[in-house]
């Protein structure tokens, strides 16, 4: 594999707004019942210390969004998502509600979203409910964090840091060193888990973002929209696509396609997230047929996948920050 553009690690600690994730709320006694047959992972079962990266998907299996999902108390669950997706996501979800006693609202003007870097590694998906005498033991000298209604969210790590997501009321933002918001877009590629976004929107099954390999899907559960076809995805080995990690030669956006050297008349697959950073280039998580990603590993030859037209930007293919699954 081809890595003469080494991955980029930090070394500073901070926090800043991520004014492109909002929040939806669905309170009342059905909530953890209504989102548990309509997503990915198990809500029902979910406790107040953890949170489930969970994928919200068509008839056909295809991701109309992703989200961290949480909650709070028994009758309160939150879904931090993507702000290009959460009104029309919140208006599919408020479809079915029928006669379930929840109640679905954009709860974004009331709590935002920050994005932490930190030292002490958590396991990822752990949700700690933050209070006035809660410290980051991970910040050396840390201010105490948020208020009585705050929540840090650990993340998957990337650049070298532990990373979490702090959701908190508006008027009160994590007292910690300002982080530039370009870093942390860099380490949500870093990571290697891509979210579904406006460009993204019902082109994956959650697998072709490698959702089962880091817990967004839970195949024991019961029925929501589109689970035949992500069980069958799995179990009948039929899935041809996978998320990888590259980094590229110029920008790059979602939505666009890749081609392999090898077939230059078919997209051998998309950008599914990617980003820009002033020091540290361009990289991308692209979604590939696995033949095509699986020679461009082996040879390390440059040019062997381009996005675009002839002439496009070079991807180069890095490991995953994480082992994919084959024991589901």
């Amino acid at each position: 594999m081809n890595q003469n553009k080494p991955l980029p690690t930090f070394s500073h600690l901070g926090a800043c707004r991520l004014p492109h994730w909002g929040v939806v709320r669905a309170a009342g006694p059905d909530a953890a019942s209504f989102l548990h047959n309509q997503l990915t992972h198990d809500v029902l079962l979910l406790d107040a210390s953890h949170a489930r990266l969970a994928a919200f998907c068509n008839a056909k299996g295809r991701m109309q969004a992703s989200m961290i999902v949480f909650k709070p108390n028994p009758e309160e669950v939150l879904l931090v998502m993507r702000q290009d997706l959460l009104a029309q996501t919140l208006k599919r979800l408020s479809m079915f509600v029928l006669r379930a006693k929840v109640k679905l609202t954009d709860a974004s003007a009331e709590l935002g979203v920050w994005g932490v870097f930190q030292t002490t590694p958590v396991a990822p998906w752990t949700c700690q409910p933050l209070t006035a005498t809660t410290a980051d033991a991970a910040m050396d000298d840390a201010q105490q964090a948020g208020g009585a209604s705050s929540w840090s969210v650990s993340l998957y790590p990337a650049a070298g840091l532990a990373r979490c997501l702090h959701i908190a009321p508006l008027a009160q933002p994590p007292a910690w060193p300002a982080l530039p918001l370009e870093d942390w877009l860099l380490g949500e590629v870093l990571n290697g888990i891509a979210d579904v976004q406006s460009a993204s929107f019902e082109a994956f099954v959650p697998q072709m973002l490698n959702y089962e390999s880091v817990d967004g899907v839970n195949f024991k559960k019961g029925c929501y929209p589109g689970q035949e076809v992500v069980a069958r995805s799995q179990f009948r080995g039929t899935l041809k696509r996978r998320a990888y990690l590259a980094h590229a030669s110029a920008p790059l956006q979602a939505g666009q396609e890749v081609f392999s050297a090898a077939d230059s008349a078919q997209p051998a697959g998309v950008v599914a997230q990617a980003v820009h950073h002033s020091q540290y280039g361009d990289w991308a998580l692209v979604c590939l047929q696995t033949n095509p990603a699986d020679a461009a590993q082996q040879t390390g030859a440059q040019g062997m996948l381009t996005v675009g037209t002839e002439g496009g930007a070079v991807l180069t293919l890095h490991p995953l920050p994480y082992a994919l699954r084959d024991d589901i």
